[in-house]
């Protein structure tokens, strides 16, 4: 019985899609804009690090930090 019967179709109806080159701009930006945060905020952090260890460095001889090292031989 089952194969006498005509198979029912189902129709739905899709919308064309379409580019949205305006999201894939802002979404670029927004990226972007993103790994510029993080580069500045990596920066920042190392050179803070940079900064405070060649202050723990030079800071055991005083003297040293002031000198222009001219009398070192290669």
């Amino acid at each position: 019985m089952l194969l006498l019967q005509e198979p029912v179709i189902t129709w739905i109806k899709v919308e064309k899609p379409t580019f949205d080159l305006v999201g894939v701009v802002l979404g670029s930006f927004k990226l972007a804009g993103a790994m510029l945060v993080v580069a500045l905020l990596l920066g920042i952090l190392g050179g803070v690090l940079f900064v405070l260890r060649r202050r723990r460095v030079t800071s055991a001889s005083p003297a040293d930090a002031l000198s222009l090292h001219l009398d070192i031989h290669p």
